[in-house]
């Protein structure tokens, strides 16, 4: 099997070949081209030298020795890997991607030829009668008719071969030793049940009760008062009487593998402060211990290619970026055969009451060996929560004075230098050098950590005039002078200020990083997609529309947008919105284009916009949605990496039209300056998925939240600690039961690793319900509720081409046949909802978990209040022809769903003569085929299709041949009809733009 570099889809050798030759998308045609332009280079090579040797043929790329100096300005065109110095060897390994058919990623997007006559974005497109509507002697097939079962990439193969360059090191090697007590072993023997499988409880009720109090139950009081009832305790048979023999249980007889939380109290300036924080190390220890991660730990860095001429480099787990390979090599330099474990550190101060400020400053730690995917779910545990740091915001302490930091990390600097001897869940013993990988923080918290002064970036010297400045030159910041800088506060304290302000820091005092080794924390704070792009730059893009197209018009543009399963609808408009959550700006984000593409802002706006300023507008909008996406494919390639950096020099190139209308005075802002270093975060650690806050921020409310209101609110952070051990005792406890039913000695047996590359977007499959939502419905009842008003003749042409395909050429003799076919039925089996799963389910996906869906129901009396009446719903598809591949969205069509229906089976055997035959159908009505896209949006126009006597294109197709949902925006005008509403636009709309931003697989699939 062999992987596009460009849209990343895994295919068979032939199947790669076909695909380069026929796909119209930008970026895999460069492929293609790059290959020929090898071929002929190695004929010509071949001609000069008989060498038996295999050239590597550069293409367009990144250069992947990013340096200091480096900067996506500055992307190269060599995919070697530079000067590295360094033995290896290349292997092809077996791969088994749980992902199967990997998603296509985007390419560059496509824009109206030259040639071609446009007028601003609006394509003109001629006479749709030309395409709709053949002659009678010449026509085609109505669309859909074919009913070839659409063929997919491979969808029954998997990916085979990954070629992948591991470093000649010893490091992530076993020590050639086993640990006595391994895995669960330890916790067998600390417990001491003997036969009782439940210990320390009596039964499984006393456990499951025991559970619930702990995980789900309503608090302490309550559960003691629900066991203090007469005769509760000695019916079940538990082992405690109330909530505070229980948590002696808990505390004296279920092991814990995580360290006890300790009490410091530090001192600054007279006031004292209390800090509760776990020993790092021993943290560090129990993830790499843990039996549940044993056989899915990273161990060694590795760059992985997609061909063995390593023409195309893949990023996606922290071991395949730049920051392992330098560390592991330089630690090899020191202490050969140690083992890198990353330490991801994060933190954020969160709110932890509904009202009032009350707030908790919690710091969250895991390790970049366990992989993403795991480390991203809540419920794998595989976040520690470190430290409870105050929350005073110290403004009454003078800058001058000391402002010290309890050194947690302190325990880090000698284990990072020498290393510690570790067993994993297996039992097999490492040498691990524990060392701080990457600091996940929001901006403020960024320039804490790093002393940096406000509006400077956190990670190089840029100058606050020239943040906005796409073309300056990034110089990243000196690490060794300023830690020469810093040891002069104990010598010359006025020389230590000196020097601070000559490298532009604040006079900061032995920070955490000082002695941590190969740590270099300007390197370390990575790029943040939730606060930079969502709480950041999006959100700034939607204030600024807001301004230009004035509040009220946003509002009633987005109460008119159709219903989607991937789109939240803001009935109430947007304007209103207080406290928006990274989430929130998401969701507003995946429509945000369609409110104002080809629309200029309404009359009574405050702004004067041009057509040009408009076009530049709907640009600088469609290249920062555009960045937001490829910023967090969790697999990127050197291809992609350079659609990333076209997105974001096409911002660049536009932005300034918001400067030029008044809405700013300039753009010299961090959150845009730091889009400059993502790639270079990417290249280095690996996806932004491996470092997002965005997953951190979910275990507020775990970790932070439930553990304060399950407090008095005195003294709340010792009963908060206190209260989480029990809870991790609980969990730990939760999943030696599991292994123990599960087989025992599963999780302790070593198998070996397989490498799982991640997918941009899972394909997908239909998956209906076991039973009709309606038994019965009659053709009638279809035509009036349902709007399927050309049942008959539809599902007749559709059975008569079904029986003989080859035959019927034409519409007249399509016609003809359909006028034979006689229905054996007045009702059919009704659908209201058809569902799509993953085709592979994965670790992320899991096999019922419902990615995309199709609602199809009529309007219904309220139950509530029966004078009013729940609009109907009937989205929107889209419908492969069933003669392709499937590889081109000009291979399908947009239909809107009005039916989902399904024939019994004496019906389905005299209709089709025994045939294979569908399970189940759709009635569609067809909008208009895809031609070229807007030059300024990329957005294609769609219109509902007509036949010449103005009658809907309608026709039946399989449901199998429905690919996806899809979201229609309206076209809208200056100012919205109010006849418009969400629950009718797609009826009185005739133009509408195809949205490819409602999910990942749109955004690979729709542009």
């Amino acid at each position: 099997m062999q992987i596009c570099p460009s849209c990343l889809g895994v295919y068979t050798s032939r199947g790669l070949a076909q695909h380069l030759a026929k796909t119209k998308r930008p970026g895999c045609r460069q492929v293609l081209q790059g290959r020929i332009d090898a071929i002929i280079a190695a004929d010509a090579a071949n001609s000069e030298s008989s060498d038996d040797r295999m050239d590597i043929v550069p293409t367009l790329g990144i250069d992947d020795t990013v340096g200091d100096e480096m900067m996506p300005g500055e992307l190269g065109l060599s995919n070697s890997d530079g000067d590295i110095d360094v033995d290896y060897d290349i292997r092809a390994v077996q791969h088994l991607s749980e992902g199967g058919g990997a998603g296509i990623a985007p390419s560059e997007s496509r824009v109206a030829d030259e040639n071609e006559v446009v007028s601003g974005d609006e394509v003109v497109e001629g006479d749709e009668d030309e395409d709709e509507d053949e002659d009678d002697e010449g026509g085609v097939v109505p669309p859909g008719l074919n009913q070839e079962p659409p063929t997919e990439r491979d969808t029954d193969t998997r990916p085979d071969e990954l070629f992948i360059e591991a470093l000649a090191s010893r490091g992530g090697e076993p020590l050639g030793e086993c640990a006595p007590d391994s895995g669960y072993d330890r916790y067998i023997k600390t417990l001491a049940g003997g036969a009782n499988q439940w210990a320390p409880f009596n039964s499984k009720l006393d456990w499951e009760l025991a559970r619930w109090a702990k995980l789900r139950g309503p608090g302490s009081t309550a559960v003691s008062d629900l066991l203090s009832i007469e005769g509760f305790q000695d019916a079940l048979g538990l082992s405690y009487k109330n909530s505070r023999e229980l948590n002696k249980i808990i505390d004296t007889q279920l092991p814990g593998n995580l360290p006890h939380f300790k009490r410091r109290e530090i001192k600054i300036a007279g006031e004292v402060f209390d800090i509760y924080y776990r020993n790092p190390l021993e943290c560090v220890k129990a993830l790499f211990g843990d039996p549940e991660f044993a056989n899915d730990l990273l161990l060694k860095p590795e760059r992985h290619y997609t061909s063995p001429d390593k023409a195309d480099r893949l990023y996606h787990e922290m071991n395949t970026g730049k920051w392992w390979w330098e560390t592991q090599k330089q630690l090899d330099k020191e202490k050969p055969g140690g083992t890198v474990v990353p330490v991801i550190i994060s933190s954020d101060k969160t709110q932890v009451t509904l009202f009032g400020s009350k707030q908790a400053y919690p710091v969250y730690m895991t390790i970049g060996n366990i992989p993403k995917n795991i480390r991203r779910k809540p419920s794998c545990h595989a976040q520690i929560l470190l430290v409870y740091l105050p929350t005073t915001n110290l403004k009454q302490i003078p800058s001058e004075a000391a402002r010290r930091r309890a050194r947690i990390l302190a325990p880090l600097a000698q284990a990072g230098v020498d290393g510690v001897p570790m067993a994993s869940g297996d039992g097999s013993m490492y040498r691990n050098h524990p060392i701080l990988a990457v600091y996940a923080a929001d901006y403020p918290e960024q320039l804490l950590v790093t002393g940096i002064k406000s509006t400077s970036c956190p990670k190089c010297k840029m100058t606050k005039k020239d943040l906005g400045n796409p073309h300056a030159p990034i110089e990243y910041r000196d690490l060794e002078k300023i830690l020469d800088a810093l040891p002069l506060v104990d010598i010359d304290p006025r020389d230590f200020s000196r020097e601070c302000k000559k490298h532009d820091i604040k006079p900061i005092i032995h920070p955490f990083w000082e002695d941590l080794p190969y740590v270099n924390i300007y390197r370390s704070i990575t790029s943040d997609v939730l606060h930079q792009l969502y709480q950041g730059m999006i959100k700034h893009v939607i204030s600024w529309i807001g301004q230009l197209y004035s509040e009220d018009e946003i509002d009633a543009r987005c109460k008119r947008l159709p219903p989607n399963h991937h789109i939240r609808l803001f009935m109430d408009g947007i304007s209103s919105l207080t406290r928006v959550t990274g989430r929130e700006h998401s969701q507003i984000s995946s429509f945000l284009l369609g409110l104002i593409a080809e629309s200029p802002p309404p009359s009574g706006s405050h702004y004067h916009v041009s057509a040009a300023n408009q076009k530049r507008i709907v640009r600088a909008v469609t290249a920062l949605l555009d960045f937001a996406f490829l910023a967090q494919y969790p697999i990127h390639s050197t291809t992609t990496l350079g659609q990333l950096n076209q997105a974001l020099d096409r911002f660049h190139k536009d932005m300034e039209v918001f400067v030029d209308l008044g809405i700013r005075t300039d753009m010299n802002f961090p959150k845009l300056h730091s889009l400059r270093h993502y790639i270079t975060m990417i290249i280095f650690f690996g996806t932004t998925d491996n470092y997002n806050t965005e997953y951190t921020e979910r275990l507020h409310i775990d970790l932070a939240k439930d553990a304060y209101r399950a407090t008095n609110h005195k003294d709340e952070y010792s009963q908060m600690t206190t209260w989480l051990e029990r809870k991790e005792r609980i969990l730990l406890h939760e999943k030696f039961l599991r292994w123990r039913q599960l087989a025992g000695d599963t999780a302790s047996t070593p198998t070996e690793r397989r490498v799982i590359l991640p997918v941009i977007a899972p394909e997908r499959r239909v998956k209906m319900t076991k039973h009709p939502t309606l038994r019965a419905v009659t053709i009638e009842r279809l035509a009036r509720e349902y709007g399927a008003t050309q049942f008959t003749a539809a599902f007749s042409q559709f059975i008569a081409y079904y029986r003989s395909p080859h035959l019927l050429t034409t519409r007249r003799l399509l016609n003809e046949a359909a006028s034979n076919v006689h229905l054996p039925f007045n009702t059919v089996r009704v659908y209201h909802v058809a569902k799509f799963i993953a085709r592979y389910p994965t670790q992320v996906d899991h096999e019922n978990t419902t990615l995309d869906s199709i609602h199809v129901k009529p309007a219904k009396k309220n139950s509530k209040r029966r004078k009013e009446m729940i609009p109907g719903r009937f989205d929107t598809a889209l419908i492969t022809d069933g003669t392709a591949a499937g590889e081109n969205l000009e291979d399908h069509r947009v239909g809107r769903v009005r039916v989902i229906f399904s024939l019994q089976e004496r019906h389905a055997r005299i209709l089709f003569g025994g045939k294979a035959a569908p399970k189940y159908f759709a009635y569609v009505e067809w909008f208009t085929t895809f031609r070229t896209p807007g030059r300024n949006h990329g957005l294609y126009l769609l219109e509902p299709a007509y036949d010449r006597q103005r009658e809907r294109f309608v026709g039946v197709v399989p449901v199998d041949n429905i690919r996806q949902s899809v979201h229609l925006f309206p076209r809208f005008p200056a100012e919205v009809p109010e006849r418009w509403i969400s629950s009718n636009v797609l009826n009185t709309c005739d133009k509408f733009f195809l949205n490819p931003r409602t999910d990942r697989y749109s955004f690979t699939r729709l542009r």
